[in-house]
């Protein structure tokens, strides 16, 4: 059955209220067509609850806009949606990917994360090609997918609104890694549900590295919103050491913006519920909304908190993650890199649900205490202790 503005409704009853699903709910693709924006094919998903939010399909089919009953959740930097034929990867010393960073959830991999590096090659049996000189987060949210269907689907009673399309992240003497993306909503419902998977279509052993950049921006964030996470333990902050207390800003509350406020990043090591998920929030206690996302420890095993409360910038990123924050380079050394060869795969799941009204923000507070109570200090001192990652091969 359909849960709509008050009503629990079969199929029929629906029908029988409109003329077609997209009068309140339903899936429409559309192209942007001005400034650097210029060109995206944008799908645009209307559960009938309140609940927006578009998919880019010319960007891996990454989530760009969300709101829920005209409210803001999902983050619009000043860089707006670029194009992706806009983007140079390899331009500003690396840097360059900060040029085409916003939207809710930006993805990162598929054969490298986090900051710039360079890496041996030699898996790629090429001569001249003696390493791999990678960018901030890797490239694959700036590559357009091949968009192989949309819609609405009915099961039964229910209704389910999709859309799939596959990412190609391939180069000759290189990787040739496929990412297909599966997004689903539920007609009245108030969660998005993405299902990944990363092949190997190349005959050389490749590495993967991935994790979702999840951000969150005003209404939702403001002066007091908190975060909220199983955290076991604090493992590293980027700031930690003279500097940790010095913006007078910890993990738990947000602040209002500032104008010289300088990025904080922490890895917390999460424990994950008896079904081995792990949900992370961010609530606003005045407005009564909050946005959680849950992801698998088994999938995603470390987990990132990033804070850019900079006026203008205003965001704060949930980031679950393949690896440690210590980079690519590590992951080789310590033996966690993750390697596939021809034909392998490795498969993401998460949800993103929106928590509307006190209750359901009190029900998610008290899920995540149950499976672990995070510190209660503002700044708990990191233990710099970085489990080690097993079964990466």
């Amino acid at each position: 059955m359909v849960e709509l503005y008050g009503k629990t409704l079969s199929r029929r009853q629906v029908a029988e209220r409109s003329g077609q699903l997209s009068q309140f709910a339903g899936v429409r693709l559309m192209t942007l067509g001005d400034g650097l924006e210029r060109g995206i094919r944008m799908l645009e998903f209307r559960t009938g609850s309140g609940l927006r939010f578009t998919a880019l399909v010319d960007r891996a089919l990454d989530i760009a806009d969300c709101d829920f009953k005209g409210q803001a959740i999902g983050w619009h930097s000043p860089s707006g949606f670029r194009h992706p034929g806009l983007h140079d990867y390899e331009g500003e010393a690396g840097l360059a990917w900060a040029r085409s960073f916003s939207g809710l959830l930006v993805t990162c991999g598929l054969d490298h994360i986090l900051g710039r590096e360079e890496v041996p090659a030699e898996s790629y049996n090429y001569p001249g090609k003696k390493t791999v000189l990678h960018s901030l987060h890797g490239r694959v949210g700036t590559i357009p997918a091949r968009l192989t269907g949309y819609g609405e689907r009915w099961e039964g009673d229910r209704c389910v609104l999709w859309a799939e399309g596959i990412v190609q992240q391939s180069a000759v003497f290189g990787e040739d890694l496929h990412l297909t993306r599966r997004i689903e909503a539920d007609v009245g419902g108030n969660e998005i549900r993405l299902s990944d998977r990363v092949v190997n279509h190349g005959f050389n052993r490749t590495p993967h590295m991935y994790f979702y950049h999840v951000n969150v921006s005003h209404p939702l964030l403001d002066e007091g919103s908190r975060y909220l996470a199983p955290i076991r333990d604090v493992v590293w902050a980027s700031h930690a050491g003279e500097r940790y207390e010095a913006q007078s800003v910890g993990y738990r509350t947000a602040p209002a913006p500032q104008r010289h406020f300088r990025e904080q990043v922490w890895q917390h090591e999460m424990a994950a519920d008896a079904h081995g998920e792990v949900p992370v929030a961010v609530v606003n206690d005045r407005l009564g909304l909050g946005f959680e996302v849950a992801t698998r420890k088994d999938q995603l095993p470390c987990a990132y908190q990033w804070q850019n409360f900079q006026a203008g910038q205003y965001a704060l990123g949930i980031e679950p993650s393949t690896h440690h924050v210590l980079g690519d380079l590590a992951a080789r050394e310590r033996g966690e890199m993750i390697w596939l060869e021809h034909g392998e795969s490795r498969a993401y799941d998460a949800v993103f649900r929106v928590l509307d009204g006190k209750e359901e923000i009190a029900g998610a507070e008290a899920r995540i205490a149950d499976i672990a109570r995070q510190p209660e200090q503002d700044y708990p001192q990191p233990s710099e202790n970085f489990p080690r990652l097993a079964g990466r091969t």
